[in-house]
């Protein structure tokens, strides 16, 4: 990541920590802000209100836990993993995200998004998905809701996602296939931002991970941040101390920043997200944004963009859908730049790696994201002998069969 523009980090490091993050206009630092045709100025000004109003209020709040409890089956799991200890020398503990409803961590922004929009009087909601378990997490909400839903995803991630694409059609979705710009992620929340723009009064635009425009980095991030919340008072009633070490996949990072946020004042704890490698440094062949990516503006908001030298934002691969996107959450941006959270990379194969381990070690098949995270843990516990480490386990890797098929069992055939 160039830091040519990077304001100097140890200010930016105190500033994170004090909570002085998003600021009034909704910057992380230099990161975020409000980068929108003005035909939504008025609807992101009103879902501010909006948010401002209920979010934190009693009976908003009341009503969400009641839902995160009876429906999303929180709190979720934390996990210690004794096989895969033994192998790797160092105590692993998993944060249960998969045992969630609907299989991941998107449940949690997804539910809490849809109240929010009904007590703004939406009429219907948009959203976009990668995997499609953000759609899933969608449409589980608007049918908990009675709420219709519309979600836009790339055609190529319906081919490798298609029992997720099924399930938002069972739950009453309408499911629309995009054609345009790279056909997967991106070119799906472009759509999304369309459809929304053309009806910015009667649409709620349910985004899924920490990006875009202000407010959705902030309001993602408190809802996800359940996760982190619930998984250091757990770790901490289980084993009396904190972790050394936590680990998190990165996409758009709302996983992480939710696991990640509780545990930012503890200076002791190492904060480590893992992006996707891919298939090596080139353009085109990873999803890192981090590592390769440069300053830009994507989707209503300044972060880090995976980008030529002519500022064209570049397609991307991952094995796993979830973590193509060609940018990072402007707060991700932020915690890099201050030096607070260290950012790495982990392999198509590291990652496949993962789903095999911890699968045959732990009984556990975990999404091909989450096995990003498993990778760079993998990592820290060879430099850490006996140490501790908590793992993000963002969702389960049921959606993913059809690409373990094509290579995990497929080799094992050969």
């Amino acid at each position: 990541m160039s830091t040519a523009a990077s304001p100097d980090a140890a200010r930016l490091l105190a500033e994170t920590l004090a909570g002085h993050f998003p600021d009034a206009r909704g910057r992380f630092g230099p990161f975020g802000g409000r980068f929108v045709p003005e035909t939504l100025i008025p609807a992101l000004e009103r879902l501010e209100r909006g948010m401002r109003e209920h979010l934190h209020a009693d009976d908003f709040q009341a009503e969400l836990a009641a839902q995160l409890t009876g429906w999303v089956g929180r709190p979720t799991a934390l996990t210690p993993a004794p096989r895969l200890s033994a192998s790797w020398g160092a105590q692993v503990w998993l944060k249960r995200e998969d045992l969630a409803h609907t299989g991941a961590h998107k449940i949690n922004n997804a539910i809490g998004q849809a109240l929010l929009a009904s007590r703004l009087g939406a009429r219907r909601i948009v959203a976009e998905t990668g995997a499609g378990q953000h759609g899933v997490a969608t449409a589980a909400a608007c049918a908990r809701l009675g709420l219709p839903c519309t979600v836009y995803m790339g055609a190529i991630d319906m081919e490798r996602q298609a029992p997720n694409v099924g399930r938002m059609r069972l739950l009453g979705a309408g499911v629309v296939p995009v054609e345009s710009g790279d056909r997967t992620l991106r070119a799906a929340i472009d759509e999304a931002l369309r459809d929304w723009v053309s009806d910015p009064l009667d649409t709620y635009y349910l985004l899924g991970s920490v990006v875009g425009p202000h407010p959705y980095p902030y309001l993602v991030r408190e809802l996800q941040s359940v996760i982190g919340r619930e998984a250091r008072a757990q770790i901490l009633a289980a084993s009396g101390r904190l972790p050394d070490a936590l680990v998190a996949c990165v996409g758009g990072g709302s996983n992480s920043i939710g696991a990640f946020h509780a545990f930012l004042p503890d200076a002791a704890v190492e904060i480590i997200g893992v992006e996707a490698g891919g298939r090596g440094a080139g353009l085109g062949d990873n999803a890192a944004t981090i590592a390769y990516g440069r300053p830009g503006v994507l989707h209503g908001s300044y972060s880090v963009l995976l980008q030529n030298e002519d500022g064209q934002i570049q397609e991307t691969h991952s094995v796993s859908a979830g973590l193509d996107y060609p940018g990072i959450g402007p707060e991700h941006a932020l915690l890099a730049a201050s030096g607070r959270v260290r950012y790495e990379t982990a392999s198509d194969a590291e990652a496949l790696e993962g789903v095999r381990e911890l699968s045959e070690r732990e009984g556990i098949l975990p999404a091909l994201e989450s096995a990003h995270a498993l990778a760079g843990a993998k990592r820290w516990a060879r430099r850490r002998p006996g140490g501790t480490i908590l793992i993000c386990l963002s969702g389960r890797g049921d959606k993913d069969m059809s690409t373990l098929q094509q290579t995990l069992l497929q080799a094992e055939l050969a």
